[in-house]
């Protein structure tokens, strides 16, 4: 077998035959060039598939399928599960990556390499936001202030007072792969909140370092302008928070609960109504899988 690429950079493709051959295009022309590509198709019934095939003839580029069943959490582990590299980058199959994401992002891991205390389990980004045609909505977004090397507990409290996944969807994120497997993978409980959950799992393990730059590209979908999945997500993000408290002890008094708490539910329902005011400018996708 060839020697194992430093990064691994995995898709878990659900119904994306809209947005997926940008998506990896995006990532195909990445500056940084020692990486695979592992595409796993969830059963899918939009043509997706078919678009998967058109990268096939590339020798850095894997399809996979992923049997029906199971949720976001089966396909994202079983895709990740095929990685050989060092660090591992999820992508979702429609959102985007600049060419320089993993360039910067390895340089960031790189430079914090002579720490003797565990090291740097994740590297994160700000991204833009944006829309079905792939023009930003919002620029620079994300990150709560975090600059540099942050604790993990730190980043990890940081989040739950903010509450928000400040640092932002799998394409902003650059795992260690021994860290991610040691906390069990992703993990989709609470529902809505496999990223930040896991995220919060890995920065037990390890310290967030922080790339400059936007360095992504995150559609949002109108699928998300119900008040009903404000609510879930608000008690889901509550769920969530509590079971870090559980698992940390020490890390979270009882008014970082109430106040990241309450802000889950207030930015909920912002996030409702920002997608409400740029209607047209999103195109609906399915937000779960099957």
């Amino acid at each position: 077998m060839d020697s194992a690429p430093r990064v691994s950079v995995v898709v878990p493709a659900f119904q994306n035959a809209s947005y997926l051959r940008a998506t990896l295009e995006s990532v195909l022309a990445q500056t940084f060039r020692d990486f695979e590509l592992l595409v796993a198709d969830h059963g899918s019934t939009d043509g997706t598939w078919a678009i998967m095939q058109e990268f096939s003839g590339d020798e850095r580029v894997r399809l996979l399928r992923t049997p029906a069943g199971g949720g976001a959490e089966r396909n994202w582990n079983r895709v990740t599960s095929e990685a050989r590299g060092e660090l591992v980058k999820l992508v979702c199959g429609d959102d985007l990556l600049a060419p320089g994401s993993l360039a910067a992002q390895v340089a960031t891991f790189d430079s914090h390499r002579d720490a003797q205390d565990g090291g740097v389990a994740m590297v994160a980004s700000a991204r833009d936001i944006v829309d079905a045609a792939g023009r930003p909505v919002v620029r620079e977004h994300g990150l709560g202030g975090l600059e540099g090397r942050v604790p993990g507990r730190e980043a990890i409290r940081r989040s739950v007072v903010k509450g928000a996944n400040i640092f932002g969807e799998p394409c902003c994120v650059l795992l260690r792969r021994t860290t991610l497997e040691a906390v069990g993978g992703w993990h989709g409980d609470p529902g809505f909140m496999i990223d930040q959950a896991t995220y919060c799992r890995v920065l037990e393990h390890g310290d967030l370092a922080v790339a400059p730059g936007s360095l992504a590209g995150f559609r949002i979908s109108s699928t998300q302008w119900s008040v009903s999945l404000a609510r879930e997500q608000s008690r889901m993000a509550a769920e969530m928070h509590r079971q870090i408290a559980a698992r940390v002890p020490g890390l979270l008094s009882p008014g970082d609960l109430r106040l990241g708490n309450a802000r889950a539910t207030l930015r909920a329902f912002q996030r409702r109504l920002v997608y409400l005011y740029l209607g047209r400018r999103m195109l609906a996708a399915p937000t779960e899988e099957p």
